[in-house]
């Protein structure tokens, strides 16, 4: 019996927590200038240049979606996409509603409209089409409201103290909370920190090919360092099995943990804690850099942290040095024994860099729950 079609939805679509799943099935695959093809040879080419795998395979599912959109209304090269056409995509993307019922946010709207734009400039670039529909389509705009994806101190040390600490994977997952916490790593970076990315000696860790395959130094607390220190000597050596990579957190099969796997023991924390507040990973990244500022750090420290090359709204970059960065964590970051503030107080300010930066890790949240 087919599926009924409604408001902002493609036929045939699966449930998901953000965008749908793209469908299977190839549109226009036999016709070698179709957008679907074009947008395979798109995926090659970012391939060549280097880009981040997560973010080619976000992409291209969103490029398929849009794919199909346009073949439903019988758009099946790019020749045919016109500004205003794209503007009906926006539309569409507007009208969505997700499994839950509801609707994709503005910042979801926009994260799925960024592939689009760099498809169809790749694609006038290339000569494939003769010009860009995409090159002034008006993004939506973004509210000024306060972040909703934080915690504050109090709730996020009732999060901290969910693991139960007599067990070896209280210890591991207390570690790992810590981390997060601390340094508000993306979920992905967590797992791919290695034993020997840690200096404990200038309370710092190395990021090894984070977002845009770039590496970065960024502090760590001490009190997260002493956690970390305690998995290292009481647990990790009973989790290692085998070939041991040096990875630093390890599930209890002795390898690394899944994406879903970590996000879900975070989640499970969230949940636990009582602080009624829904989240997993990325909640303690967004908390941290909220925190901070609150507690009056720069916001290019802030944005050298979270590994920001540029804030997209003002376009400010600056190469901060690790000493003076540390000096900041330190004095900013809430984890230690001081009197602060709880973030649901926080205001931007009305600084433009700081509203820039909340907006960046609300893309980036609602990008972690569809990789999830």
């Amino acid at each position: 019996m087919p599926r009924k079609r409604g408001k902002g939805t493609l036929k045939g679509r699966k449930p998901h927590k953000g965008i749908y799943h793209p469908p299977e099935q190839s549109v226009g695959a036999a016709d070698p200038d179709s957008i679907w093809n074009h947008m395979h040879r798109f995926t090659r080419w970012r391939r060549e240049k280097n880009y981040s795998p997560h973010t080619i395979q976000a992409h291209e599912r969103t490029l398929r979606v849009f794919a199909a959109w346009a073949a439903e209304r019988g758009l099946m090269r790019p020749q045919e996409i016109t500004k205003p056409i794209l503007e009906r995509w926006q539309r569409h993307l507007y009208l969505h509603r997700k499994a839950d019922g509801e609707p994709l946010t503005t910042r979801s709207q926009i994260a799925h409209t960024h592939p689009v734009k760099a498809f169809f400039r790749w694609l006038a670039r290339e000569n494939h089409i003769l010009y860009n529909p995409a090159s002034e389509l008006e993004m939506p705009r973004i509210g000024r409201r306060l972040p909703k994806h934080i915690m504050s101190v109090a709730e996020a040390e009732k999060v901290l103290a969910v693991p139960n600490l007599k067990t070896p994977v209280g210890l591991r997952d207390r570690a790992m909370l810590e981390t997060l916490y601390s340094t508000g790593v993306r979920r992905q970076e967590l797992i791919n920190l290695n034993v020997y990315d840690l200096d404990a000696d200038r309370g710092v860790v190395m990021v090894r090919e984070g977002k845009g395959k770039k590496d970065r130094i960024i502090p760590i607390g001490a009190r997260a360092l002493a956690w970390i220190e305690k998995y290292l000597e009481d647990v990790r050596p009973d989790l290692a099995s085998g070939a041991d990579p040096g990875t630093l957190f390890l599930a209890t099969t002795g390898q690394p943990f899944s994406p879903a796997r970590l996000a879900e023991i975070v989640r499970e924390a969230v949940n636990d804690s009582g602080i009624g507040k829904r989240g997993s990973c990325h909640m303690f990244r967004h908390t941290m850099a909220t925190l901070m500022l609150e507690n009056g750090a720069d916001i290019r420290f802030i944005q050298a942290m979270l590994g920001h090359a540029e804030l997209s709204s003002t376009e400010i970059y600056t190469q901060v040095s690790i000493k003076a960065l540390k000096a900041v964590h330190t004095a900013t970051h809430p984890a230690k024994p001081i009197s602060a503030t709880g973030a649901d107080a926080y205001q931007p300010k009305g600084d433009p860099n700081a509203e820039a930066l909340l907006a960046i890790l609300e893309i980036e949240a609602d990008e972690e729950a569809d990789q999830a």
